[in-house]
């Protein structure tokens, strides 16, 4: 027979969460990952606080806050507030009871100098790192690196010269005023964004938009193509190698491996003859893709290797990590602004690219 629907909703339920949640749930693997991490983390939160006033959101809960943020491509705290007010797995994941209010989004604001202040997101990556090495998950001598253009939140319309007083012209539009490019050559060296000062006018390849960006880098395994080491530059045309150079040396002082013998796979922006020069001489056999149009720092002697051609295949697989977080990380479109924020944020984001490279390789935090 059909069943009637009632319409007389309880008032009261008593029902346990952790029951509800489904054991192979994705959320629920990922917090096993993240709890050791943040209860690594709270010696550098007790720092962050006074020990006297009122207590404060746990940034325990805002880190899982961002967490689910990033995992679940929610635009903006006011948006995330309103999807964990409602939404139960992201109550159970963020440590909220069922009847306990969400707090206001502005909290994230202010709080933000704080976490920015102490550079949680580092440390945050830093203690996913951690797990990486313990699980012996990731190769120790063979990596690969890149770099991509993040478009800056800041309007071409900002690009103006620098140290010049606004104009007192009126304009029918304050908010969003009439301006005329036509005949003006527009450089970095000469015009800065007066909302993102620290953005530079940048275009990936011939051909290609200028825009205002940064470039977010990375270093990668070759194993399982985890995030080892990642940083974020102003936008220039040697940006990628600068920052290739420094993610080696900062992957060294990590292993305490002076001496020890790496590869490094790159695409053909990276055949540059003073970057192989600079590679050799930090004991970095250069797996680089040979540039046809000229002639290429590598010859022969390099690339007739086998480890060559598995570096060629393997160092694609940093465009994993730049699709993931530009199609889910929200890194397609900057939100934030300033060197420091977006390379905050970026550090935060590749931590849960790892968190979820993790899940999906099947392991699990061996510290307490």
């Amino acid at each position: 027979m059909r069943g009637p629907e009632n319409q007389n909703v309880p008032s009261f339920f008593f029902f346990d969460v952790e029951q509800r949640m489904p054991q192979d749930h994705p959320l629920r693997i990922i917090k096993a990952l993240l709890d050791p991490v943040l209860k690594r983390l709270s010696p550098s939160f007790d720092e962050m606080y006074s020990w006297t006033g009122r207590p404060s959101i746990p940034p325990e809960y805002l880190l899982r806050a961002l967490v689910v943020q990033t995992l679940y491509s929610i635009r903006s705290e006011r948006l995330l507030m309103e999807e964990i007010e409602f939404h139960m797995a992201y109550r159970w994941f963020v440590g909220l009871r069922a009847d306990e209010p969400v707090w206001d989004p502005t909290v994230f604001s202010k709080n933000r100098e704080r976490l920015l202040g102490q550079d949680v997101a580092r440390l945050f990556f830093e203690e996913i790192r951690r797990i990486i090495d313990e699980s012996g998950v990731a190769s120790d001598d063979h990596f690969s690196v890149d770099g991509t253009q993040l478009e800056a939140w800041a309007s071409l319309k900002s690009f103006q010269v620098k140290d010049e007083e606004r104009s007192e012209k009126r304009d029918d539009d304050p908010g969003n005023p009439t301006v005329d490019f036509k005949g003006e050559k527009r450089r970095n060296d000469t015009h800065q964004s007066r909302t993102d000062p620290d953005s530079r006018l940048y275009r990936k390849g011939k051909g290609k938009e200028a825009k205002l960006s940064y470039l977010g880098n990375v270093l990668i395994d070759n194993r399982n193509g985890l995030v080892l080491q990642a940083e974020v530059l102003q936008a220039t045309g040697t940006a990628e190698r600068e920052a290739a150079l420094t993610l080696l040396e900062a992957e060294r002082q990590w292993q305490q491996a002076q001496a020890k013998r790496f590869t490094l796979g790159a695409d053909r922006g990276f055949d540059d003859r003073g970057f192989v020069t600079g590679l050799r001489a930090r004991h970095v056999t250069p797996h680089i893709a040979v540039r046809e149009d000229r002639r290429s720092a590598l010859d022969e002697r390099t690339t007739r290797h086998a480890g060559y051609a598995i570096s060629q295949r393997k160092r694609k697989r940093v465009e994993e990590v730049f699709g993931w977080g530009k199609s889910v990380g929200l890194l397609r479109k900057l939100r934030h602004r300033g060197l420091r924020l977006v390379n905050w944020v970026f550090e935060l984001t590749m931590g849960v690219y790892n968190l979820v490279r993790l899940k999906n390789l099947g392991v699990l935090a061996s510290f307490p």
